[in-house]
């Protein structure tokens, strides 16, 4: 019974609840007043703001239950363009006329429980206008729960599917209920909007979690009214703000409101009848996109004859762009794209066939055609070339540029994909590239508007891909990785896969570069789903069989997916062991950098990265840069939104001259998006090998059959990968690669065949001929550099857009014409070298370049029918006219350029930036409006409202009353003697005084004007820059050059006066006070602990104790100096050479005289000249510089005298005869405690006072400088008119610095170079000077790089100057060093003889061998058997460049062209340089030269062993039997361990899986040394048989055995 009673009392109660739920009656008509309001701007009022505004009568009818008709009856149209709010509204009375009829017609709609359904209307009512209507039919759109009062959902409208929030309260007195519902448009599940040309651009998430740049909200209230009849909505009225600033919103933003009202008038009983006409589905409430977006919002252009106009338009850009860019043309450029994109492709080939031959025309409409990016342009291109129409460089750069602007949509990609196959393009590969890249790209825009793209738009790539693995098609297959890598589609990760190496399926090997371009493949990937790739990258990066530029690129590509900081961690853990250096310290440094990232999308890996640096090694960081590094820098103002970061990429192997590989990135942030705006890679992967090795070393069968045969005694020998030679250079702007370039061998050889054919010689001749004729060429390049857009739907159901354009025209007149005496030969191939010296050339060249450059920012209205915005613009139009005649006359050794006056425009520089409220409609467009945002009047009598609110952004804690006056300022320039005069004339005004803020700063108008005119005074004929060289040198001198002897009365009566000048000077100067500490010195250093900090002290203040010790052989040079001066000191010689001759051209001619004046009416000598003196008997080098002006003694003179080959002094002096400053430089060689070391001074007597003055400014940042470099500061009082620094070179790769100023010395030691000093103990370089000396000087080239091998005795240094014991067999040959690639260039033997133990070498290379020996106590040489006697060195080879040569302590053999720098060997000793290209590509006992010190011990098979011995035995060459003639008697063999081993709990025996040298059968060992070998155990009852395959085993224990390095055999041994 109580259950009964429950359930009739609940429902009572829902029987009395109120349906708030709108309600029509069938028959009768509801009168609504409806007003829309949008309006543009900022908020404050006195400021211009623009827009638009509805006003109707709307009849609402009940057709059926829940279908309707509505009707806007008397419908009018303001606009408003002025001042806020003080300006009115302007009937927009020729629109309204234009718009009425369709206004006027019903439309057609479903409602059921406050829901709009489907919209239908008649073909006629345009899509602008439907928009309209869905605005009104938006306010209905109410979802009403009887339940709740409060709440939120995701509800359908004209912007989408957004975030709404319901509140609803019911007023009792005045019998109404008030529903607010309120809707965030920044967090909506479906956004109604349409973006062009922000494809690239991701959204960075971060940069707006605190700070936004662009929010979006509406509100709507409602007021309901219960009826008898049901509810009825008597008043809306909807407030929707879009807010946008490039900064930050809160520091001022544009605004763009939407305002509406409805408010219920009346009921009729006249229905709203439907037009006669088919009602069509027209969608629902979603706002829809039409052919507005084909109208940019920078002017309004009513489309009647597209092709007329198109033609009118070009007729102006080619007629006003000739000679100078017109100041109109970017935007001109941008009505002919817009027009071309309302065009038909009809039209369009109409308009291509009219101008095709015109090659004016052409151009531009070849530049304009690809920036259209519709897809009838691209069939368009595509038909073209197909026809032959378009050249292949015009197609290229149509598709380029077309392909990146065409929008992305199905259509375009078929055609895309349609365009890679057709069989034209597949025979041009470059065309074909571009496609297919481009291809890829489409895939990637179309996804980002498409999500949910279908992986089905890979299947042509994917069948490409199949097919080149199949074929091992390698150029295809990095094609195909490329392409997959500008799509980034989640799907195309399969087909990576499949050709990652340690992963790939494919039977066929891949080159490297091949390898990392699947790598790279996954970065697009990995930015979109980061978890699919983080496990692939990882693993790839770990795994230490692949190549190090393999797991360098992966690691690249694993933080390009922004890893965990577990992940990063674990990641550092794995790095702690790490044995390949270059991955270490390429990780370490990337890692290190990551840590300083301030871009807010970053701040996690940051952080992950700053837990990752604690883990590692600081060591790591002490690499020097032969190692790959990493760095990444960036800067990001979070107040403003925007910043900038940088990454280079440096991947080096065996630390070569140039490195693998360099990558550059380029990204930015602005407004809450990021991008990746350019990058740049390139691979120099073989080249330099390429450059410098010999062809003919591939070309001997004989050698290389000679070295097979020695390598086939060593177990398991494995040659490296062969790196083909090969360059290669990629970009990609915002992400996406748009072209490669490959260079090969065959590459080069044919551009070398090109250079020296006849046709090089054709086209010189063509070019002289017509130079002689006279050149005139205009060309005009108009450029879109920026489109971009985004367009959202309002309430009142008018779009919104933001966009920025960037367009610019370059233009160029050039007149060039030469006068060649003699006139050159018909044929040239006759013309040799002594005629050109005979020929007076003549040139005469007038340029005139202009540039002009628009940029747009709008934010507001923009429909097909009227626009209403806010506009940022600023105009730059630049033109720099230039004249100059020059001539060159090699016969009398005289060159002269002239800078001829030209006529000047009235400005060089119009740099114009306005900010305007624009209100526009298409029925009347010359009734286009301008209002400037900040009008004068507003900037004078502005007066801040009281309740304006101070900010931390304000200029001071008062509200400025009134603004102050805008800025007019004139800056003029006259340059002296030439009679020039530059102004630059600036005007601003800006609303800074409503809020101290970026924005308001930059909204206003400013302009720049830079002008250039003649001066008051004489004009100028010309500007000359004249220099003679030879014996006439002397005659172009125009001032006879004098300089004072001071001891002279003259001389004497100068400085006197002098004196005078400079003490009345130093009254004036300025007194810095100096430091009174000198008694204590303060060091500070930037060591990182304290053990390293002591020891670093003590070692350094050791070398700063120790005293530079000049060199004194064969010191003074100078026959004239009496024997008196030379045995004083330096300075007194170098005086008394000066003294000799004060002025050498009173002596000898000078070397060489240049003249710089600048010629007047008036004939006035003004300008400077040089004189360059050279005395050979005294070593002496002088210049004069000097005025040619009357009355101007200003000079300045420049001496240096080489007093020895270890010393040259230098004097500077300036002023008035050279005697008001001073400086002295002397340089010389010495000793620094034990090294070779440079020591120069600088000494000054008196400096000006500006540089003295500056000096002392930088000083006091040299101490935080020098410790960020890592060097070792003190602080003393040394000498305070000198510095002096001091440069040893411990060895040949490293260098010690001591600085030595008057208030510090600054020191480090141990600096790494990047190349090989070659100086010898005594301070002299290592580089002799004789008959040979391309030789040497070729020698001293390739040894600046070489990796050095040494062996001392018995001890081993490595090429990575690792030292071990070398224990060699006795008459058994080992492999010191040879080149492990296929190519087999050379290979280097040694030997310990039986008898004698001595070294001896043996050499194979190109077709000779070469046995370098000792007998007794010299050195000789056999080639080929045949023993050279020294007297006959040096040898040279006939063919190959080889020479052996006699050194002081030995002979040395050089074959660098073969990779072989020297082979020296003396009596105990020898030393093997390889050049810089065999790095890593070698092999035996000096190592691979590749910088791993950790895999130094690396045996023929590939096998890292730990045992120095080991190493040294498995490069030993076995004999295959006892009686070889070589007399060896041992071989390499798996050895079993004689004790017994239990492991893993049973019984087991055990093999070495290393080969211990062993005596052959028959010989008996009569020395063994021991040897830690690992082995590999079985059970012993195993039956397993050890002898195949032992050397592949795992290692079970390491266990000492005893290896042979000297047998004894028997006679009867086999």
């Amino acid at each position: 019974m109580r259950a009964v009673v429950l359930a009739l009392t609940l429902a009572l109660v829902a029987s009395q609840q109120i349906n708030l739920v709108p309600e029509f009656a069938l028959d009768k008509t509801y009168v609504y007043k409806y007003e829309a309001l949008l309006l543009g701007g900022l908020p404050q009022e006195g400021l211009a703001r623009a827009g638009i505004k509805v006003t109707s009568k709307v009849h609402l009818t009940a057709v059926t239950e829940h279908t309707f008709l509505i009707k806007l009856v008397d419908p009018l149209l303001f606009e408003y363009g002025g001042i806020w709010p003080k300006d009115p509204f302007v009937p927009a009375t020729k629109l309204t006329a234009a718009l009425t009829a369709q206004l006027q017609i019903p439309i057609k709609f479903e409602y059921t429980n406050g829901v709009v359904g489907k919209v239908f209307a008649p073909a006629g009512v345009s899509p602008t206008v439907m928009n309209l209507h869905r605005g009104i039919l938006n306010i209905l759109q109410l979802n009403l729960k009887k339940t709740q009062n409060v709440y939120e959902l995701q509800e359908a409208g004209a912007q989408g599917v957004c975030r709404t929030q319901y509140v609803i309260n019911e007023d009792i007195k005045s019998n109404q209920f008030i529903v607010t519902k309120s809707k965030d448009l920044s967090h909506c599940q479906e956004r109604i909007m349409k973006d062009i040309g922000l494809a690239y651009a991701k959204k960075c998430d971060e940069c707006t979690r605190r700070i936004k740049s662009l929010v979006e909200t509406a509100t709507y209230n409602y007021i309901m009214k219960p009826g008898a009849t049901g509810t009825i909505i008597a008043e809306v009225t909807v407030e929707e703000v879009h807010q946008f600033s490039p900064f930050n919103e809160i520091n001022g933003a544009v605004k763009m409101e939407a305002k509406q009202t409805l408010l219920f008038v009346e009921i009729e009983k006249t229905p709203v009848v439907p037009i006669k006409a088919d009602y069509l589905p027209r969608g629902s409430l979603q706002y829809e996109f039409a052919s507005d977006v084909l109208q940019t919002p920078l002017h309004f252009i009513k489309i009647t004859d597209a092709p007329a106009q198109i033609a009118e338009v070009l007729k102006h850009l080619v007629t006003n762009n000739m000679a100078i860019v017109h100041d109109d043309a970017p935007l001109k450029f941008v009505q002919l794209i817009q027009l071309l994109r309302a065009a038909s492709l009809e039209n369009i080939e109409a308009i291509w066939a009219q101008f095709k031959d015109k090659p004016v025309y052409r151009r531009w409409v070849l530049d304009a055609l690809p920036t259209v990016g519709t897809p009838v342009i691209l069939k368009l291109i595509k038909e073209k070339f197909l026809a032959g129409e378009f050249t292949i460089p015009e197609f290229i750069q149509a598709l380029v540029i077309g392909l990146q602007m065409v929008t992305a949509d199905l259509e375009t990609i078929q055609l895309t994909a349609s365009l890679a196959m057709q069989e034209k393009i597949t025979t041009i590969p470059a065309v074909r590239e571009v496609v297919m890249l481009g291809y890829g790209s489409m895939i990637a825009k179309y996804c980002v508007s498409v999500p949910s793209c279908s992986s089905e738009l890979l299947r042509p790539i994917n069948d490409i891909a199949a097919d080149a693995i199949a074929k091992n098609d390698i150029p295809e297959i990095s094609l195909v990785l490329k392409v997959l890598g500008n799509a980034g589609h989640p799907a195309s990760l399969k087909t990576v896969m499949k050709l990652l190496p340690g992963l790939k399926t494919s039977a066929a090997p891949l080159p490297i570069r091949v390898q990392v371009d699947a790598i790279l493949a996954l970065r697009n990937i990995a930015k979109k789903e980061p978890k699919l790739v983080q496990p692939v990258a990882l693993q790839l990066l770990l795994d230490r069989a692949l190549h190090p530029e393999v797991r360098m690129v992966a690691f690249i590509v694993l933080f390009e997916t922004k890893p965990s900081v577990a992940l990063v961690s674990s990641l550092a853990g794995a790095l702690r062991i790490e044995p390949n250096l270059q991955v270490a310290s390429f990780a370490y440094s990337h890692i290190k950098s990551l840590t300083r990232i301030t871009a807010p999308d970053m701040e996690a890996v940051a952080g992950a990265a700053n837990v990752a640096i604690k883990l590692l090694s600081p060591k790591l960081d002490r690499l020097s840069f032969r190692f790959s590094r990493a760095l990444t820098l960036d800067i990001y103002h979070t107040p403003l939104m925007i910043g900038a970061a940088g990454s280079a990429y440096m991947i080096n192997d065996a630390a070569t001259i140039l490195p693998r590989a360099v990558v550059a990135k380029a990204r930015a942030y602005l407004a809450g998006a990021a991008a990746d705006v350019i990058e740049i890679g390139v691979r120099t992967e073989g080249i330099q090998e390429a450059l410098l090795k010999s062809p003919a070393a591939d070309q001997s069968v004989d050698r290389i059959t000679k070295i097979k045969r020695t390598l086939r005694a060593l177990i398991n020998w494995k040659a490296l990968p062969t790196n083909e030679p090969l360059a290669s250079a990629y970009i990609k702007l915002f992400g996406q690669e748009v072209a490669f370039a490959r260079i090969d061998r065959t590459i080069v050889e044919q551009a070398i065949l090109l250079a020296t054919g006849p046709r090089p010689r054709e086209l010189l001749r063509e070019a002289l001929k017509a130079l002689q004729e006279g050149i005139a060429v205009q060309y005009a390049k108009p450029i879109l550099v920026t489109e971009v857009r985004r367009i959202v739907p309002t309430a009142a159901g008018v779009p919104m857009e933001l966009s920025m354009y960037v367009a610019a025209v370059a233009a160029a007149a050039v007149n060039v014409k030469a006068t060649i005496t003699p006139p050159l030969p018909e044929h040239l191939e006759t013309f040799t070298l002594e005629q050109l010296k005979k020929t007076n050339v003549q040139l005469q060249a007038e340029a005139k370049p202009s540039i002009a450059l628009h940029k747009f920012a709008v934010m507001g209205v923009n429909t097909a029918f009227f626009q209403a915005a806010v506009m940022a613009r600023m105009k730059t139009h630049i033109i720099l006219p230039g004249k100059i005649a020059a001539r060159v006359d090699i016969l009398k050794g005289n060159y002269k350029v002239e800078a001829l006056p030209v006529e000047s425009p009235e400005h060089l520089a119009n740099v114009r930036f306005e900010t305007l409220a624009v209100i526009r409609n298409i029925e009347d467009p010359t009734a286009e409006r301008m209002v400037p945002l900040v009008p004068e009047l507003s900037v004078q009598n502005y007066q801040a409202p009281l309740s304006s609110e101070i900010t931390e952004y304000d200029m001071s804690a008062e509200v400025p009353l009134r603004a102050t006056a805008p800025l007019h300022k004139t800056l003029c320039l006259v340059v002296p003697y030439i009679e020039i005069k530059g102004c630059v004339e600036v005007h601003s005004h800006n609303a800074a005084f409503i809020k101290n803020a970026p924005l308001f700063y930059i909204i206003g108008q400013h302009s720049l004007l830079a002008t250039v005119a003649r001066g008051d005074g004489p004009a100028v004929e010309r500007l000359e820059l004249e220099v003679q060289v030879g014996p006439r040198a002397a005659e172009i001198l125009l001032k006879q050059i004098n300089l004072v002897d001071e001891e002279s009365p003259e001389g004497k009566s100068i400085l006197l006066k002098l004196r005078e000048i400079l003490e009345a000077e130093a009254k004036n100067a300025p007194v810095s006070s100096k430091s009174s500490s000198s008694s204590s010195s303060r060091i500070i250093s930037s060591s990182s602990s304290s053990s390293s900090l002591s020891s670093s002290r003590v070692t350094e203040t050791a070398n700063l104790r120790d005293s530079f010790k000049k060199f004194h052989k064969d010191q003074h040079l100078i026959p004239r100096v009496s024997k008196e001066v030379s045995s004083g000191s330096s300075a007194s010689s170098f005086e008394a050479v000066r003294k000799q001759v004060k002025y050498l051209g009173n002596a000898i001619r000078p070397v060489f005289a240049v003249i710089a004046r600048a010629v007047r009416v008036d004939h006035k000598l003004l300008g400077y000249q040089l004189a360059a003196f050279f005395d050979k008997p005294t070593a002496r080098v002088q210049l004069v510089v000097s005025s040619i002006a009357e009355n101007d003694n200003m000079k300045i003179c420049a001496d240096g005298v080489l007093l020895s080959k270890h010393k040259v002094t230098a004097k500077v002096a300036w002023g008035t005869e050279c005697q008001q400053y001073a400086v002295i430089a002397k340089a010389e060689a010495g000793v620094l405690g034990e090294f070779p070391a440079a020591r120069l001074e600088v000494e000054w007597e008196r400096l000006p006072i500006i540089v003295t003055t500056y000096a002392k400014k930088m000083s006091k940042h040299i101490p935080m400088a020098a410790l960020k470099a890592g060097f070792h500061l003190e602080r003393v009082t040394n000498c305070d008119k000198e510095i002096e620094l001091t440069v040893a070179l411990p060895n040949k790769r490293s260098l010690n610095v001591i600085a030595r100023a008057p208030e510090m010395i600054l020191s480090r030691l141990a600096i790494p170079l990047p190349i090989t000093v070659p100086i010898n103990p005594d301070g002299t370089l290592s580089i002799h000077i004789d008959q040979d000396i391309l030789f040497r000087a070729q020698n001293y080239v390739y040894g600046y790089t070489s990796a050095q091998c040494s062996m001392d005795h018995d001890t081993v240094t490595t090429f990575n100057n690792r030292t071990y014991k070398n224990e060699m067999p006795i008459s058994c040959y080992q492999v010191l060093v040879q080149d492990c690639t296929p190519e087999l260039k050379f290979m280097v033997l040694l030997k310990k003889d039986e008898e004698s133990e001595k070294n001896h070498l043996n050499i194979k290379l190109a077709d000779i061998d070469v046995d370098l020996y000792s007998l007794g106590d010299n050195a000789k040489v056999k080639v080929n058997g045949m023993e050279v006697p020294v007297s006959s060195l040096p040898y040279q080879h006939p063919s190959a460049s080889i020479q052996i040569r006699q050194q002081a302590d030995g002979l040395s053999v050089y074959a660098p062209r073969q990779g072989l720098q020297e082979v020296h060997f003396a009596n105990d000793a020898w030393k093997i340089e390889v050049v810089d290209w065999m790095k890593g590509q070698t092999c035996g006992l000096c190592g691979k030269a590749d910088g791993e010190i950790k895999q130094e011990y690396s045996t023929p098979s590939g096998y890292m062993t730990k045992s120095s011995v080991s190493f040294s035995h498995s490069w030993v060459i076995p004999a295959q039997s006892c009686r070889d003639s070589s007399k060896c008697h041992m071989k390499l063999e798996s050895v079993k361990l004689e004790k017994q081993v239990v492991l893993d709990g049973q019984q087991s025996k055990c093999y070495s899986v290393e080969p211990v040298l062993r005596c052959l059968p028959g010989c008996a060992p009569i020395r063994t040394i021991p040897v830690t070998v690992g082995y590999h155990c079985l059970p012993t009852d195993s039956s397993h048989n050890m002898s195949n395959g032992i050397y592949e085993k795992t290692v079970d224990l390491r266990e000492i055995t005893n290896a042979h390095v000297a047998c004894r055999c028997t006679e009867q041994c086999s």
